[in-house]
């Protein structure tokens, strides 16, 4: 099962490569630099996340382990946070700002899903649950 999700992300930073040669002048601007700066980060702690989420990972809300150790000892929701900083990185790398306005709709998405997860996981582990979200941000 990991080597699968590793194999994913492989052929997503493969495809991101691709994507930003092919859309992206030969020169960088500053704003590109930043992007590929933020970009690399981004998809490093997203892909820990993912791996540290381990057999919890769904792609609807369930509760099937309360993981509260690595990045998530700090975020309850780490794959949201650096999926869409990676996303707002990749869009500065590939010199396109006006398509942040992506996240008009990209933010209050996964405000929802978080919100779902915190009902399913509060419902199946009660008061641990509230006690790691009491300790822990988004």
């Amino acid at each position: 099962m990991l080597v699968k999700h590793i194999l994913l992300t492989l052929i997503v930073a493969v495809a991101a490569i691709y994507m930003g040669r092919q859309f992206a002048p030969a020169t960088r601007t500053l704003l590109q630099i930043v992007g590929l700066c933020l970009a690399v980060p981004a998809f490093v702690f997203w892909t820990v996340a993912r791996v540290q989420l381990g057999t919890s990972f769904a792609v609807t809300a369930q509760a099937k382990h309360l993981v509260t150790r690595g990045l998530y000892s700090k975020i309850r929701n780490p794959i949201y946070v650096f999926g869409s900083l990676f996303i707002i990185a990749f869009i500065l790398f590939l010199g396109r700002p006006l398509w942040l306005l992506i996240f008009v709709a990209i933010i209050p998405l996964q405000i929802w899903r978080a919100g779902n997860e915190a009902k399913v996981l509060e419902a199946t582990f009660g008061e641990e649950y509230r006690a790691y979200r009491a300790g822990t941000w988004f």
